[in-house]
């Protein structure tokens, strides 16, 4: 509240926290009766030089008219600072839950996804990471290696898991594909829908793959994938390129946020928040199931990639 209050916002209803492990984020209302958003970003995560690039990316968009959550300026600024932290402040934009099975949402989806992606294309990042094997899968693994929350009578089997899985992943990966700036973690959850799409979240926005945007919108099996596959792209293609290449790419996508997922528990398990939310992590049958996770995503990857229906 004394962050705010140097920027001029009287905090008039209290701060309601937010679902969020990575930041501290709270919605609040001042005392016009308007409602905003403050994030707080966990410090050495990302450097104050990434942060800029990721709000830069937000107001590109704004101006494209694309409906993104964008940081508010104060002074000109977006990224502040108090105490040694930095934080953002940002409207409040409420809406409901993205229907994932709303194949009308969807094909919204796919059409502001390629505006997003138009956006993306006229440069890159460059000071964020681009995606790739290192930070995904390699450096995990030395993590695994060291972590003594793997229970003891299960590292070697885990480790051998994720050898395999890691092998299998570099068979398949591959670099033919234009690498442009990405929200990076468009899952339905930060989707919001009111009267069409919002996207929400752009913390981990970082160069790569167009497809990387849209894996993770498809579900059901390989039949309704293929059927949601077919319809973001069309809708897509209304406003960018879709290279069909990068559709191989959707199965080591999955395999390396799998192995990141865990890899991102264990660096924050010193934050109590994550003992307290994730107690299941130290258990033997949480890793047997991993095991088989692991085991399994190998027996997809060697399964044919998804495909497009050939247009005649």
């Amino acid at each position: 509240m004394d962050a705010l209050f140097d920027q001029g916002i009287r905090v008039d209803s209290g701060l309601t926290a937010l679902n969020s492990f990575e930041n501290r984020v709270y919605q609040f209302q001042d005392e016009d009766r308007k409602r905003y958003v403050v994030k707080f970003y966990r410090p050495h995560r990302w450097s104050p030089e990434q942060i800029q690039e990721e709000h830069q990316f937000a107001l590109e968009l704004l101006a494209d008219e694309v409906p993104v959550a964008a940081p508010l300026k104060f002074n000109g600024n977006t990224l502040l600072r108090h105490q040694g932290f930095v934080y953002a402040v940002f409207p409040s934009l409420g809406g409901r839950q993205y229907e994932t099975d709303s194949l009308d949402q969807m094909e919204w989806v796919g059409r502001y996804l390629g505006r997003i992606h138009q956006t993306g294309r006229r440069k890159q990042f460059s000071a964020r990471p681009d995606m790739g094997l290192s930070e995904y899968l390699f450096e995990p693994r030395e993590l695994f290696e060291h972590t003594h929350l793997i229970p003891s009578a299960l590292k070697q089997r885990f480790l051998k898991a994720t050898d395999a899985l890691i092998e299998e992943v570099k068979l398949h990966w591959h670099a033919d594909f234009e690498s442009l700036r990405l929200h990076g973690d468009c899952h339905p959850g930060n989707i919001l829908w009111r009267d069409g799409p919002l996207f929400v979240d752009l913390d981990d926005a970082r160069n790569g793959p167009a497809i990387q945007d849209i894996w993770m919108l498809l579900n059901g099996d390989k039949a309704e994938q293929r059927m949601q596959l077919e319809m973001i792209v069309e809708a897509y293609e209304e406003f960018a390129p879709f290279n069909s290449d990068e559709i191989t790419l959707i199965e080591p996508l999955r395999a390396m946020r799998m192995v990141y997922y865990l890899a991102w528990i264990i660096r924050r398990w010193d934050d109590p928040a994550f003992p307290r939310n994730f107690p299941w992590i130290t258990d033997e049958d949480y890793w047997r199931r991993q095991i088989a996770t692991f085991t399994e995503q190998v027996r997809v990857l060697r399964e044919p990639p998804l495909t497009l229906t050939p247009m005649y």
